[in-house]
């Protein structure tokens, strides 16, 4: 788990995926890797976007994360999108990511798509 910490902290993305798969199983080591990355936390600007399906949320955020990223190329952009409710475009698995794949080339932007 140590060393999955680390790598993740050095930018390693599948890394981060996996850590965070392991903070959502709920087990033992994503409690420990919590505990560890806690202290380093405090720093980041958060923005949380809700909105009925079809709204333009993905949009919004996708526009949001390639601002962030010109104004500020030194810092790094991670979105989680959570998409419970869309039918129509395969939920936050495929839909989102769907809606910003203009991103995926971008090596200081992780995107996580969460079903629930």
């Amino acid at each position: 788990m140590e060393q999955l910490v680390d790598r993740a902290l050095q930018g390693d993305r599948r890394a981060l995926a996996r850590l965070i798969s392991r903070v959502e199983d709920g087990g033992p080591d994503g409690w420990s890797a919590l505990s560890r990355l806690y202290p380093l936390t405090g720093r980041a600007q958060l923005i949380g976007v809700t909105g009925a399906p079809g709204t333009g949320k993905s949009t919004l955020v996708g526009e949001i994360a390639k601002i962030a990223r010109k104004t500020r190329p030194d810092q790094k952009v991670g979105i989680v999108a959570v998409d419970p409710t869309s039918p129509f475009s395969g939920g936050a698995v495929l839909g989102d990511r769907i809606r910003m794949r203009d991103l995926s080339g971008d090596e200081g932007v992780f995107i996580r798509s969460m079903a629930t």
